[in-house]
């Protein structure tokens, strides 16, 4: 079912041009179909922030429930943003304490930069804490991606991330490991998934104290897990919301920085990504940018529109079909104190049969 432009934010129609089924909130109310409250905490940096919120309405408004998908970003303090960034939140975005007067039936929380070796060091670390604790008492399910499943794996559990070598960074094939679980029913049981990160929790360290891991990569680790209930939190360690060019705008931005010399290395080709054509193509950039950094020249233009025909997407449905899973589960939760006689077989202790 659709989302409910309930808003002005620039994502709604930026989809509605993209072909998403959009609802006015005039033919929302028309409609008497249930409504779901779906906040979007967003803690990406500015050059991403947009995009974040684009690449997690739509995965939203992808699902078949029969529902009206009401989604309501909001941000932290503690991140700077620039004067352009700033004002679309504050123009666009509500306030926490706004998300905590009026509710949500679930959270998502992006991923985010970070300047230090310790997440709890970064400036938005209690901000985000604060949210964790609310959200644990008073939202049915919390999905987490990447960085904020880090946070919120060590705010609960205890367990520090740990630095990897080299950045973990490309699309890797994923392996689901628990066919039975409600959130990877009717999936493919092998499919691939983005990542982009320094850092990891490993699997042994999640079994140990009790979370569920789902879906998991020989190269890349978890990418899906649970909190030992089976549902309440949803941790991933991946980024099935990125779109086909998302890891194409990570690598320009790592070019740019080699030639701004705020990395000393030219920037490695994310892994699984870029096919032989891309490879030939960007080889030959590489050339130029280094002649035109040991010179002193204007950085080239990047070949973007070149190489976007190369690119594929292979996880666009099976991040779908998740989130589609999840948020069926969140709709049944949260109509069972208005029981149909169907629901008379499901245990309100336990909705999901887990």
């Amino acid at each position: 079912m659709p989302l409910v432009a309930h808003t002005s934010l620039p994502t709604f129609r930026r989809l509605h041009e993209e072909g998403e089924d959009i609802l006015s909130p005039d033919r929302a109310l028309h409609q008497h179909i249930r409504e779901l409250h779906i906040g979007l905490l967003n803690i990406m940096p500015d050059a991403a922030l947009e995009a974040t919120e684009r690449q997690f309405f739509r995965l939203v408004g992808a699902c078949n429930q029969i529902a009206q998908f009401h989604v309501h970003p909001f941000t932290i303090r503690g991140l700077e943003r620039s004067p352009q960034a700033q004002a679309h939140i504050d123009h666009y975005y509500e306030s926490f304490e706004q998300i905590k007067q009026d509710g949500l039936d679930a959270l998502i929380i992006s991923g985010a930069n970070v300047t230090h070796d310790h997440l709890q060091e970064e400036d938005f670390w209690q901000p985000l804490t604060e949210v964790f604790a609310w959200a644990k008492e008073n939202v049915t399910s919390i999905l987490c991606s990447c960085l904020a499943t880090h946070a919120l794996i060590q705010y609960c559990y205890g367990i520090e991330r740990t630095r990897l070598p080299s950045k973990r960074w490309g699309v890797f094939s994923h392996k689901v490991l628990d066919r039975k679980h409600p959130l990877v029913a009717e999936i493919n049981t092998r499919f691939d998934v983005p990542h982009s990160r320094y850092n990891e929790i490993f699997q042994n360290d999640m079994e140990e104290k009790g979370l569920k891991v789902l879906v998991a990569s020989q190269e890349a680790g978890v990418h899906l897990a649970v909190s030992p209930d089976g549902f309440r939190i949803v941790f991933f360690q991946g980024h099935p919301e990125y779109d086909d060019i998302s890891l194409l705008k990570e690598y320009k931005r790592e070019v740019i920085r080699y030639y701004h010399d705020e990395r000393h290395d030219y920037p490695p080709y994310p892994e699984h990504y870029f096919n032989e054509t891309v490879r030939h193509v960007f080889a030959d950039y590489e050339m130029h940018v280094k002649t035109a950094k040991k010179f002193h020249q204007e950085l080239p233009p990047f070949p973007e529109d070149e190489i976007l025909e190369y690119l594929d997407n292979t996880w666009r449905d099976s991040a779908k079909a998740v989130f589609n899973n999840w948020l069926g589960k969140v709709y049944q939760i949260t109509n069972l104190d208005r029981r149909l006689p169907f629901m008379d077989g499901i245990d309100p202790n336990n909705p999901l049969n887990l």
